[in-house]
């Protein structure tokens, strides 16, 4: 199968296309790749240094569902009809794709099947499942830094899910932990009036 980047680009710019496309039009390009693909895309728009706006939230809920499926073992995945079919203009989806086809190539150059085990086994899709539903809740939080490294923690572990590469895959795991982590501190930070993370850590190393 022809990499990721190649097909995009034949699709969105060498194929003329209608001015508005939908999700199960585009999904005749991932194969038996699926989740990981869906992973890749859903979170290629918040995941890019100048992230388009209004895009984290519902993209968010929609990689939380599809985690939740990949943890319960699903085979196909599943996705709300108002979502599936919302229509996004071609114009939108090109100017992503033209940010994001270089990050995805740069990473397609380091990629090959290894450490299988990672995206095939048991313990390994529960552990890519449940991190990966964890960054869709932080996505649909809106706050500034709770998007941008949740996001591309789940792009670089879709990716990896995608090529059977563990070891890209186990990378964009970590990346989910460190925007997790991100997320969690600007939370606290907020609910107790600008401490972040590591502050209450300190006090509480203090303390103890």
């Amino acid at each position: 199968m022809a990499k990721l980047s190649v097909e995009l680009q034949r699709y969105f710019f060498e194929e003329e296309r209608s001015l508005h496309i939908t999700l199960p039009e585009i999904l005749s390009l991932a194969g038996e790749r699926i989740f990981g693909f869906l992973f890749v895309l859903l979170s290629l728009p918040s995941a890019l240094p100048v992230p388009a706006p209004g895009y984290s939230v519902p993209f968010g809920v929609a990689i939380f569902l599809l985690a939740l499926q990949l943890l319960a073992g699903a085979k196909t995945p599943w996705l709300p009809n108002w979502f599936a079919n919302h229509p996004l203009e071609l114009k939108t989806v090109q100017g992503i794709l033209r940010k994001g086809i270089p990050w995805l190539q740069r990473i397609e150059a380091i990629s090959r099947p290894r450490l299988l085990p990672i995206c095939t086994s048991f313990p390994g899709r529960i552990a890519i499942g449940v991190l990966i539903s964890l960054m869709g809740v932080s996505m649909m939080i809106p706050i500034p830094g709770t998007n941008t490294l949740p996001a591309m923690g789940i792009f670089i572990s879709g990716f990896g899910l995608m090529e059977d590469d563990g070891a890209i895959t186990l990378a964009g795991l970590v990346v989910c932990v460190l925007g997790g982590t991100l997320t969690l501190s600007i939370l606290l930070a907020l609910a107790f009036g600008g401490s972040s993370l590591l502050d209450l850590l300190k006090t509480w190393v203090k303390g103890s």
